[in-house]
């Protein structure tokens, strides 16, 4: 008898631990990814506690851009950027008499047209930390601003004083610091223009837009309608399929891209994953579609993303649905430095984020193919990413 119990116990035992082993296995599978191509990228920043993902993904964008242009790699200031775009809002925050969007975010034609103006510098000469804190925190800057221009355009003496742009002025210098006018980089003497020129070699009207949506016509410019397109950036239109072919192919031949996009959706995750899973119903018995529809969306999120599996079939139809519906929002900006495959040859996009070194892929995160081309709402690349048909098509040269 006891020979037949240590025996029955033991299989017991190793019926467990096989159980066990593939439990874990199961868990352990998770997402496996294979990069195909990384291109150069500077080192991974945080925002923080401010809404400025839209220069700090395109300022990362821009520096990847320096790299492929054979300059020395340097890490830009994402905050000269913001002062500067905080000011021309401001300006045309009064003009608007205060009706138009007036906040943190923004767009990267923001970055592009600052450059323009008023150039670059460094990240390490230009921080933008003057008010006591270690990390970006604008939320009472930002509040401030606001409340500052509120009272500008209620016009209490019936005309617009000349002082209200200094006073505006100052509170950002006093926030984020004055502006270098010159300094030196590398043992040579640069105005914020002359750095972005020559140290950096970037040319602001090389850069273009695109987007794809059906309630204007492809192969057209226009000013996506979102709240922080304050600036009115212009997108060329595509047609879906055509979007993402650019993309891919950009990649292929060496560019990355700035990517705005919708981070909203239940396959988005934190720890470094952007999806758009889709439960086939149809495979399922009646007893299964009744218990996963009774299930917590937490957990329907958990099962879903356990493994990779079929994702939504995305159509033009469907984004623009979302986008109709306010389901598709200019949420964050990130870059695009690169494309992989997980272990059942499903295609992603290698994205560098500006939340800091989080996350299973130290700031990194793998955005399917399905779910850029669903939750985009705009992308800027160089127009020589673009085939040479299409650029003539478009009118850039």
């Amino acid at each position: 008898m006891k020979k037949i119990t240590s025996l029955t116990l033991g299989l017991v035992f190793a019926v467990a631990t096989i159980a066990n082993a593939q439990n874990n296995q199961e868990k352990k599978e998770g997402y496996k990814f294979t990069d195909l191509k990384r291109l150069p990228a500077t080192s991974v920043k945080s925002q923080d506690r401010a809404g400025t993902c839209w220069s700090w993904s395109t300022i990362s964008f821009l520096e990847s851009e320096i790299i492929r242009l054979g300059k020395d790699s340097v890490s830009l200031s994402p905050m000269f950027v913001v002062w500067n775009t905080y000011d021309e809002k401001a300006n045309k925050y009064v003009r608007m008499h205060g009706s138009m969007n007036f906040g943190q975010g923004g767009a990267s034609a923001d970055v592009t047209w600052a450059i323009k103006e008023y150039g670059i510098v460094p990240l390490e000469l230009y921080k933008g930390l003057n008010y006591g804190e270690d990390v970006h925190a604008h939320g009472e800057v930002d509040a401030i601003l606001k409340g500052y221009l509120d009272a500008v355009i209620s016009n209490p003496n019936k005309k617009l004083s000349t002082a209200w742009k200094k006073g505006y002025d100052g509170i950002l210098d006093a926030y984020l610091g004055e502006k270098p006018e010159k300094f030196t980089w590398k043992g040579k003497e640069y105005t914020p223009q002359t750095f972005a020129t020559e140290a950096c070699g970037l040319n602001m009207d090389d850069y273009v837009s695109l987007t794809s949506f059906t309630h204007h016509p492809f192969y057209t410019k226009f000013a996506v309608e979102v709240p922080d397109n304050w600036i009115g950036e212009e997108s060329y239109n595509l047609p879906l399929d055509e979007l993402m072919e650019v993309l891919d192919q950009a990649i292929d031949k060496g560019y990355t891209f700035s990517w705005g996009s919708d981070v909203s959706e239940q396959g988005f995750t934190r720890n470094g994953l952007a999806v758009v899973p889709q439960k086939d119903l149809k495979e399922m018995s009646d007893a299964e579609i009744a218990k996963w529809v009774s299930m917590p969306k937490n957990q329907q999120t958990a099962e879903l993303l356990k493994k990779p599996g079929k994702e939504k079939e995305i159509t033009q139809e469907l984004r623009q649905q979302e986008f109709d519906n306010y389901l598709t929002t200019d949420d964050h900006g990130m870059h695009v430095i690169g494309k992989a495959v997980d272990q059942i040859g499903n295609k992603y996009f290698i994205v560098k984020n500006s939340w800091g070194k989080y996350g299973d892929y130290e700031g990194y995160l793998y955005a399917s193919y399905p779910f850029v081309a669903y939750k985009t709402t705009s992308v800027m690349l160089h127009k020589d990413a673009l085939p040479k048909d299409l650029k003539k098509k478009l009118g850039i040269k």
